[in-house]
């Protein structure tokens, strides 16, 4: 049998025993708390860190996109400004030939009396004095205007010399409409007159002179042709997409 001082040491290891295995308890789990936060802690860093490179990557590849987009709306806008300028040549030409044809048409018949000489000119009809004016003022135009058409060249996604050709164009192409159609009309009487108000067609005599007005009318209409194709690429080259 065991006697009460034993009792009372086993007892007393007993007691002893649990704060030592309850220490060693809150021991391990404060160690696997830490660990737990270490790992936390180390998956939020590498998150995060992924976040910001794919954000970065996005931000690259919208840069890319902007430069790229940029870049093919330039080109083809160059490309109209290209075709534009050499328009600009063209109509700088026709208009140039225009009235200086019809500046230079004049005619004279061979026979003639004492007090009468049959001679035809420009400065015979008002409306040939118009149309040599107004086609050499579009003519001047059209020089003047080859620096801004250089300029959209330079700089294709510059919309302010753009938007000033667009307009001066505009009103020009009217000044050279009504210099044409009115000279349309005078030539037209000159080839086969009015029986309804007893004009006689001349051109039966001076065929020289209305060979060249004819020609005239023509290189006129070409160019008012040029001038619509410059509208309509201005009118591209403004358009936003």
């Amino acid at each position: 049998m065991p006697t009460s001082l034993q009792v009372t040491f086993l007892l007393t290891l007993i007691v002893s025993s649990k704060p030592i295995e309850c220490g060693i308890v809150r021991n391990n789990n404060s160690s696997s708390w830490k660990k737990l936060a270490k790992e936390s802690t180390t998956i939020d860093v590498g998150e995060s860190s992924t976040m910001t490179k794919s954000r970065s990557h996005v931000v690259a590849d919208d840069k890319k996109k902007s430069f790229v987009s940029a870049t093919t709306r330039g080109g083809y806008k160059r490309g109209l400004a290209i075709f534009d300028f050499l328009l600009r040549l063209a109509a700088i030409v026709t208009t140039i030939t225009a009235s200086s044809v019809m500046y230079t048409a004049e005619e004279t018949l061979p026979f003639f009396t004492q007090f009468l000489q049959f001679q035809a000119g420009y400065d015979d009809f008002a409306t040939f004095q118009f149309f040599v004016i107004a086609i050499a003022i579009v003519a001047s135009y059209l020089v003047l205007s080859l620096p801004f058409s250089i300029v959209t060249i330079v700089r294709p996604l510059s919309t302010l010399p753009r938007l000033i050709l667009l307009i001066s164009d505009t009103v020009v192409v009217t000044l050279t409409t009504s210099a044409t159609a009115a000279t349309t009309a005078i030539v037209y009487l000159a080839h086969n007159g009015n029986p309804n108000a007893n004009w006689l067609p001349i051109c039966q005599q001076f065929g020289d002179f209305c060979q060249a007005t004819s020609s005239a009318v023509v290189a006129a209409s070409i160019g008012i042709v040029f001038f619509i194709l410059l509208i309509i690429i201005s009118a591209i080259a403004l358009k936003r997409h």
